[in-house]
């Protein structure tokens, strides 16, 4: 589980002062207590997705996006700590429901930029 705290939030609010959808992902994290999986399943069903499962959605629905979110841009704003630029461009590039960028976004950064994108440097 992963749980995004008090001070995480008002920080990414402050850095996403102008992103209507994403301020909507932080209200739906509070309101979860800073559970990230259970907002983003709550976010899901609200723009008609059909979570399966209650564990590991948000794993399933980063997986998915997992190219656009390590290709350069998107992947370089998340090493360098701009969360801000990583949700706009995912939302423009993709055709993820942009209240779920977000999500999607902080997944990645908890679990870890390098870790998370490792599979696509993998040669088979």
């Amino acid at each position: 589980m992963i749980i995004v705290t008090r001070e995480e939030v008002e920080q990414y609010r402050t850095e996403l002062a102008d992103e209507a959808s994403a301020l909507s992902a932080l209200d739906m994290l509070e309101d979860c207590e800073g559970n990230l999986e259970d907002a983003a399943i709550a976010l899901g069903l609200r723009v008609g997705q059909e979570p399966d499962r209650s564990e590991d959605w948000l794993d399933g629905l980063a997986k998915r996006w997992r190219a656009f979110v390590c290709q350069t841009g998107i992947k370089e704003s998340l090493q360098s700590g701009s969360i801000a630029t990583a949700v706009k461009l995912l939302a423009a590039e993709s055709t993820m429901p942009d209240v779920l960028a977000l999500p999607v976004v902080l997944y990645v950064v908890k679990t870890g930029v390098e870790e998370f994108c490792k599979p696509l440097q993998e040669k088979l």
